[in-house]
């Protein structure tokens, strides 16, 4: 009977390391989908800010859009959206410019803030979204 138990302990240790290589194996294949639509913050000067970013056609990213302000503030001193860009799964670069919040001051160079970035689609959904704290150029 012991070799019975061990037998079933070998199959249930070969099984378990079967389906973990199997979850590994998925997790590695999707990484690159789940990758295809990013978002990162180059830099960020008092009118403009810097964005990388890459989205798939299949997305439906409609803008990105950038929100610009102290980090402790409840609302952004200044937001920017770009609706023309390229969604073809490579590598870009934009420069959104700013325009300021009402009643808000324009932003000034050397000024500590939170920089939020996204692209987000026609239902104002962010497919994928960024936050950095940087100081303006």
């Amino acid at each position: 009977m012991s070799t019975v138990t061990i037998r079933n302990r070998y199959r249930s240790a070969l099984s378990v390391t079967a389906f973990a290589a199997l979850g590994v194996s998925l997790v590695y294949t999707a990484a690159p989908a789940l990758a295809a639509n990013s978002i990162s913050v180059a830099g960020a000067a008092p009118a403009s800010v810097g964005v990388e970013y890459a989205c798939e056609a299949s997305a439906g990213v409609s803008s990105i859009q950038v929100m610009v302000g102290d980090p402790n503030a409840d609302r952004p001193a200044a937001s920017g959206a770009q609706m023309t860009f390229d969604c073809d799964g490579s590598q870009h670069t934009a420069t959104i410019p700013l325009t300021p919040a009402a009643g808000e001051s324009p932003l000034a160079a050397g000024a500590a803030v939170q920089v939020r970035a996204a692209l987000v689609n026609q239902e104002q959904t962010v497919v994928s979204g960024t936050a950095k704290l940087l100081t303006l150029g």
